[in-house]
């Protein structure tokens, strides 16, 4: 097997062990913490699209990497995208199918991201969320990277939000820094802003005070998480 498809047999595997010890219930938003934190990821890639001048979204064409259920498309839904816009890919077809029944209309397709299935510069916005902190092959990570940059327009932005620390209790996590992400897209300019309150401590704060919580965010010293705001340089 080569490289690409050896990590991905581990991610999935890795996928499979989440939902069996996990469940889907310990991420649910009925529960004060893990609405917190989703409230600061939308801020934050609100505030990202924003940056990267991408708004309205109305009719650019975006792509997600790694999408998952499509958890992001209702917001990107709600911040004007169109759903026929909508393009997402995952390695598990079992997320895809789900996908594709709650957004039917989106171009939506199970496989490996180091092989896109779409023309060089077919999308304005390519975003990314904890996916490469699941990669753990360098090389693997690289062409993760190149198959982004390729897809997106020249005009275009790739939005980037990940840990910035491993899981010191999962090593099939592992953090990505400033240093590396700047190495990922060598001819893109990066700008990164640290988001995400520590989940063990939006665990503790929340419950007791959502504006403590809120303020330690804000003041970003205790957050896990980068967002970039990647474009290709002028």
């Amino acid at each position: 097997m080569t490289a690409s498809e050896v990590e991905a047999k581990r991610i999935r595997a890795e996928y499979e062990r989440r939902e069996r010890e996990i469940g889907r219930e310990f991420y649910a938003l009925t529960s004060p913490p893990n609405l917190f934190t989703r409230h600061g990821q939308e801020r934050a890639l609100l505030r990202g699209l924003t940056r990267a001048q991408a708004l309205p979204l109305g009719d650019k064409q975006i792509l997600e990497v790694g999408c998952g259920r499509g958890q992001w498309f209702g917001v990107l839904e709600d911040f004007g995208a169109r759903r026929e816009c909508l393009s997402g890919i995952d390695l598990d077809p079992g997320r895809i199918a789900e996908a594709r029944q709650r957004y039917p209309g989106a171009d939506l397709r199970a496989g490996d991201a180091t092989r896109l299935p779409w023309d060089s510069g077919t999308f304005d916005v390519v975003l990314q969320s904890t996916v490469f902190s699941s990669i753990l092959d360098p090389e693997v990570r690289r062409a993760v990277a190149a198959e982004m940059a390729r897809v997106v327009r020249p005009t275009g932005v790739i939005v980037w939000y990940d840990l910035r620390y491993g899981n010191p209790r999962n090593p099939n996590v592992q953090g990505i820094g400033a240093g590396e992400i700047r190495e990922l897209f060598g001819s893109f300019t990066v700008e990164l802003e640290s988001v995400t309150l520590a989940t063990p401590l939006a665990r503790k704060l929340v419950p007791r005070s959502w504006l403590v919580a809120t303020v330690l965010e804000r003041m970003s010293v205790l957050n896990t998480h980068y967002l970039g705001v990647i474009r290709l340089r002028r």
